[in-house]
């Protein structure tokens, strides 16, 4: 929603103070089609040249994160907290028993108490693959959060795919808008010998090229890859929870102390109160009991 509403702003602020200042529409609006089908049509086109298709949907579909905001919420991560109790506890008093719900999370009563956990590819894997290595004694706790913070990185790596993408196009787009604008000086120069008010309109309409170059640039492709690269560093946190509450399980705290360590690892506008986590926590035991 607040995404929104700073489209709004700019495009009121920006078109508004023209108006205000005494600025027509009418030669924007008459030029507007054509300088956008070139500055457009040439950023979609070195879009494409520069990626490839995986990347170009991954890119279309992380727009939506524009507007949408961070994939995983407060509740979420409450819930990945439980998830990762009931685990903890259950591998501890049962190494055989946790073996069935981490081979197969899709039917595990475990994991299907928290759809949108088990719905992530990625934290299923970090959970049942760290899990695992520990009933194969590979549970050195250097080690595997070495592995982690590997797996981790090259999973932000590929998120942040998108946000590079939006930001090279934004950079290329003030170029692509000059190319246009001198396309309308070279048309404005083959009628040098019109009268000066047609000569005018034309110049007019060739600056638009710029501006609708510099306007698309930093007024909407800049912050849409700033908002995508903050949405991405921002879901990382969930799976850094995955890691840090993980890790502390393999030094062998005692399960409440893992868990807390991740309640305190967790984003503060994210992270679950003490009292709140406490009670979700009962819940859990009671529903186990």
């Amino acid at each position: 929603m607040l995404s929104i509403v700073g489209i709004a702003v700019i495009f009121v602020m920006v078109f508004g103070g023209y108006m205000l200042a005494g600025g027509k529409l009418g030669i924007i609006l008459k030029a507007l089609p054509f300088e956008f089908m070139m500055i457009g049509g040439a950023a979609a086109g070195a879009f494409l040249i520069s990626n490839d298709g995986g990347a170009v949907k991954h890119t279309l579909k992380d727009v939506g994160k524009v507007f949408k905001g961070a994939k995983w919420k407060p509740d979420d991560y409450r819930d990945l907290l439980c998830l990762l109790f009931e685990l903890i506890r259950l591998a501890r008093s049962s190494p055989v028993a946790i073996e069935e719900h981490i081979e197969s999370p899709a039917e595990s009563t475990i994991f299907q108490k928290y759809p949108r956990i088990l719905a992530d590819k990625y934290a299923i894997e970090l959970i049942c693959d760290t899990m695992r290595s520990v009933s194969m004694n590979y549970d050195d706790p250097h080690q595997v959060e070495e592995v982690l913070d590997k797996r981790i990185e090259g999973m932000q790596h590929h998120a942040l795919h998108s946000s590079h993408a939006i930001q090279a196009l934004a950079d290329a787009l003030p170029a692509l808008g000059i190319v246009a604008a001198v396309l309308g000086v070279i048309k404005t120069m083959a009628s040098i010998d019109q009268p000066p008010e047609v000569l005018g309109k034309m110049i007019g309409g060739a600056l638009v090229g710029t501006f609708l170059g510099v306007f698309l640039a930093y007024g909407l492709a800049a912050p849409f890859a700033s908002k995508v690269k903050g949405v991405v560093e921002e879901d990382m946190h969930f799976y850094q929870l995955i890691r840090e509450v993980l890790i502390a399980n393999l030094h062998n705290h005692a399960t409440n102390i893992c868990i807390e360590v991740g309640r305190q690892n967790a984003p503060s506008h994210f992270r679950p109160s003490f009292i709140d986590l406490e009670e979700a926590l009962k819940s859990v035991k009671q529903e186990a009991a």
